[in-house]
């Protein structure tokens, strides 16, 4: 099975060397590097493409192998086994057809009152949530085989001087949930959560995990900080409301090390 790779060297690179290395995309850096990116099919060709770069003299200053993607779209959790078990829960990538349950709840006034977007009809839900860019970040909650809930995990850059950019690619995450209101009062969010922030850390090694909320989605805030999350900002009167209030939000943040340190004690 194939994987992305990129390949960072020094010097500008001619655009016919793309089509010699396995046909890689290649850009050029104001820092004049150049960078090849693009599907390896397998250990042989990439092996055919370090010794394609060596025997041009390009010297290799980088290369790293790609989270799997959809779309164009970053999708860290294809990667992964599922599903995955938790006390009570199963966690399990999104499929097309989550798109109709999860609009059940979705839909509800108790719970778009807090998401981004209110879906207009079960169509044009359907045609949002079964957008690549959109499943390749979702997983759904199911308890005794039935859908409660869905789950955002969203890999980022973090942001960085221009000299250890490369450091920082892919090393955070911003993390979302909804809960069918039905289902609430019994920890099941809670639950669940703390499943994702534990792949996070232990299965795709990042280093920070974020989230926001209004600030009046006590719900949501009470449980960033049951799992550990400090609130580091709280903006005031900074996020437009649909009802056309301007609210406060709250940004919560975990390291690592905070996170393991916890465990421990």
């Amino acid at each position: 099975m194939s994987a992305a790779y990129e390949f960072r060297v020094g010097g500008h690179l001619d655009g016919h060397w793309s089509n010699i290395l396995a046909g890689l995309a290649l850009t050029h850096g104001s820092d004049g590097t150049s960078t090849l990116t693009g599907p390896v099919a397998d250990q042989s060709q990439l092996h055919g493409v370090l010794a394609g770069l060596r025997d041009l003299g390009a010297p290799l200053l980088a290369v790293r192998a790609l989270p799997p993607s959809v779309g164009g779209v970053t999708d860290p959790l294809a990667a992964l086994t599922w599903p995955r078990r938790t006390e009570r829960l199963l966690l399990r990538p999104a499929r097309p057809e989550d798109a109709e349950v999860t609009w059940r709840f979705r839909r509800l006034e108790s719970v778009c009152r807090w998401i981004t977007e209110v879906p207009t009809s079960e169509e044009s839900y359907r045609a949002t949530f079964t957008d690549p860019a959109r499943l390749a970040t979702t997983l759904v909650i199911e308890l005794d085989g039935e859908v409660i809930g869905d789950l955002m995990l969203r890999v980022d850059d973090a942001w960085a001087q221009k000299e250890v950019v490369d450091q920082a690619r892919a090393t955070q995450a911003e993390l979302g949930w909804v809960l069918d209101p039905s289902f609430a009062g019994n920890g099941y969010a809670t639950e669940a959560v703390r499943e994702l922030v534990c792949i996070c850390f232990d299965e795709l090694g990042l280093r920070r995990v974020t989230a926001t909320c209004f600030a009046d989605n006590e719900a949501s805030w009470r449980l960033m900080e049951r799992l550990g999350m400090r609130r580091e900002v709280h903006a005031v009167a900074d996020a437009l409301h649909r009802s056309g209030e301007w609210l406060d939000s709250y940004g919560y943040a975990l390291l690592v090390e905070e996170w393991r340190g916890a465990s421990r004690a």
